[in-house]
């Protein structure tokens, strides 16, 4: 048995002999991508991550980040088919920025800092040119966050996906003090403020939807948006997910807030309300701020009920807060000099 395990190890004779490579898997071009990534990784270092690649996990000292007594939270997600845009228009620089998004404003709705970040690119057949273009966006991403891009993982698979397609997700670690994390339910009550933060679009949740009104609208990828002006239709539905990290630690710092929230799929209707004891519902004034553009749009030639539109998109609104009347202004206001816009919407009621 010995004897046979080794000569089935061997490479076979002759010109019939198969390499890895010629099933379709180039360890060549994946070492490249490792080689073009490192610039880009080393600069998202912080205190507590060196964030140096190549070992075989990544290590963060939450005693170096500042940290005494620190409770650790862990998320996971990824871009969803806003991937088929970057992926059909050429553009991919901007996706990884959305994939640490929607791990890291996870995070931040339970008043945790992010320290650490991971991606997973998996591909039919690795084109390291493009795959460093979009770890270049997930690095970006993860500078806006403060965290460190600690590793990761490519995958080559054959067989698995499409000629040109990719999937992409993602893994972030936080930390908050022990004692101040969210929500603090039992501090909330009837008449508490729903603060909410702009959206720079839908973010990466609605695209399915997206993409059937691009369809029904006959535009080309490359046409101009018709509502965004001096961009391309798929530059402008690509804008990347806000992350709010740091805008949002001085609020979470002196605890103003009781709760938090992300808004993703399921829109304001459906994420607000995770952030709420039992006997409490948000009451939404819907006109309290100006939704971007590309709802109307996406409305008007989709014909998409209201309905359907508030449990799918984030309609302008990509994070809420909540918080007493008395710190509504301020928290508005600190939020302002983080470079964030941010309203009041509307207030918790009794259910």
């Amino acid at each position: 048995m010995a004897a046979s395990g080794l000569i089935s190890l061997t490479k076979p004779h002759g010109t019939n002999g198969l390499t890895y490579r010629d099933a379709g898997v180039d360890i060549d071009e994946g070492e490249r991508l490792v080689d073009l990534i490192k610039p880009a990784a080393k600069s998202t270092a912080r205190p507590g991550a060196e964030a140096a690649l190549g070992g075989f996990a990544a290590v963060f000292d939450p005693k170096a980040a500042g940290f005494k007594d620190p409770i650790f939270l862990a998320t996971t997600d990824g871009v969803g088919t806003k991937l088929k845009i970057a992926i059909e228009s050429g553009r991919h620089e901007t996706v990884g920025i959305d994939l640490v998004a929607m791990c890291v404003n996870d995070l931040s709705a339970q008043g945790a800092e992010p320290l650490m970040f991971l991606d997973y690119y998996a591909t039919g057949k690795l084109n390291a040119g493009e795959a460093a273009k979009v770890v270049a966006g997930i690095a970006e991403g993860c500078r806006q966050a403060g965290a460190a891009l600690a590793g990761g993982e490519t995958a080559e698979m054959p067989g698995m996906y499409a000629r040109g397609d990719y999937d992409l997700a993602g893994f972030a670690i936080g930390a908050a003090e022990r004692g101040t994390l969210l929500p603090r339910i039992d501090e909330m009550q009837a008449g508490d403020v729903i603060v909410g933060i702009a959206s720079s679009g839908p973010h990466s949740n609605g695209y399915s939807l997206v993409r059937k009104v691009v369809e029904r609208s006959g535009l080309a990828w490359d046409a101009p948006a018709p509502f965004a002006d001096g961009k391309t239709l798929a530059e402008a539905l690509l804008e990347p997910t806000r992350i709010y990290a740091k805008a949002l630690k001085p609020v979470f710092e002196v605890k103003l807030a009781k709760g938090a929230a992300h808004i993703t799929g399921g829109g304001l209707v459906e994420n607000a309300p995770r952030a709420l004891p039992d006997y409490l519902v948000p009451d939404f004034d819907w006109s309290a701020w100006t939704r971007p553009a590309v709802f109307e749009w996406l409305q008007s030639v989709g014909g998409v009920p209201e309905e359907d539109m508030r449990r799918t998109f984030n309609l302008g609104i990509g994070m809420v807060l909540i918080v007493a009347p008395e710190n509504a202004a301020r928290v508005i206001g600190l939020l302002s000099g983080g470079g964030e816009r941010a309203f009041q919407i509307g207030v918790l009621k009794a259910a």
